[in-house]
């Protein structure tokens, strides 16, 4: 199974040549189902900008080629023109270190502009780096900056990194400053960021990705020729008892981009509908992840596929996790 970003992002380019997988009959087959809420407005958090111009985030050099390239500002607007995203939170780019206050500066720049739908960030940091109080400080009373990510999945992240005393000192101090963490980790480390929540009570948590659930770990046996990510039940579990804690918050994002070959949204449906199950109408967001979401789907497929699987669900608790708790949680305007 892939244990790291490179690894995924080689299995998710070889998708593009992998065999068509039988599709699963749609939802919307059904005579009872809801017609979607197509206009419904969206608050994307999890909205990822490159210029290589700018940045040059060290991981792309492994990406596949429709990675591979600058995507900025007038891209995301093509890209989401006809799903009513009316405000986007930057999602930090996993530039390298040296790049991270020239990050946070532009997206802050971004963020204060009415030319963009991006109106808060969050930004790279080092939790483990003892500079990283001096880091985080400068930022502490810009309210476009709403919390810290580091992603976790990579080689130089080991298992256990995110437990080291510097690293939970260094979150607690973001709840003391009012910012959230991300969390974006190989899902069969969860439980590390169970006991990392625990430790940290007044720090928020955002889980990336549904806890970077993989769809083909919910095929029936020999749909796909990749071995998922984790094991179904592993997830359930720890994603159960991320969910028991009041100061974590789950992100519907990330899942289209591991999609199997010829995905419906039947594939996505038993990831979301656990998500929403465990952690409530009130405590969920919604995410593009584009244009990473790209090595699955289209932006604006992947928002129908979201629609159709909450389709049955009411238009408040729609309206909830689209874009009223972003709202709310985000602290935007």
């Amino acid at each position: 199974m892939p244990t790291n970003r490179r690894q995924f992002l080689q299995a998710a380019g070889n998708l593009a040549v992998a065999s068509t997988l039988p599709l699963i009959a749609s939802r919307t087959q059904s005579s009872h189902a809801k017609e979607p809420q197509a206009l419904l407005p969206i608050v994307d958090t999890h909205q990822h900008l490159w210029d290589l111009n700018r940045f040059q985030p060290p991981w792309l050099k492994d990406a596949p080629p429709i990675l591979s390239k600058s995507y900025v500002t007038k891209d995301y607007l093509a890209a989401t023109a006809k799903v009513n995203v009316t405000q986007a939170v930057y999602m930090e780019i996993d530039v390298a270190p040296q790049q991270q206050v020239q990050e946070a500066k532009h997206v802050i720049e971004l963020s204060r502009s009415k030319e963009h739908p991006t109106a808060a960030a969050v930004i790279s940091g080092r939790p483990n780096s003892p500079e990283f109080a001096t880091y985080i400080n400068q930022f502490k009373d810009v309210p476009e900056i709403k919390g810290v990510r580091q992603v976790l999945h990579v080689d130089s992240a080991p298992r256990g990194l995110c437990l080291e005393p510097t690293y939970v000192q260094s979150i607690q101090l973001l709840g003391k400053l009012g910012k959230s963490f991300d969390l974006c980790m190989r899902p069969t480390e969860l439980s590390d960021g169970k006991k990392l929540a625990s430790q940290c009570p007044d720090t928020r948590f955002i889980i990336d990705h549904c806890g970077n659930a993989d769809p083909k770990a919910f095929l029936a046996d020999n749909q796909s020729s990749e071995e998922p990510w984790h094991q179904v039940d592993q997830w359930k579990r720890d994603m159960d008892g991320l969910a028991s804690l009041t100061n974590t918050i789950c992100k519907i994002s990330g899942i289209v981009a591991r999609a199997p070959k010829g995905w419906s949204a039947e594939h996505l449906a038993p990831i979301i509908d656990f998500c929403l199950l465990q952690f409530g109408p009130d405590r969920v967001v919604f995410g593009g992840d584009w244009p990473v979401c790209l090595l699955g789907a289209p932006y604006a497929s992947w928002v129908s596929a979201l629609k159709e699987v909450i389709s049955q669900r009411s238009e408040q608790e729609q309206r909830k996790l689209l874009h009223d708790n972003a709202v709310r949680l985000y602290g935007l305007g």
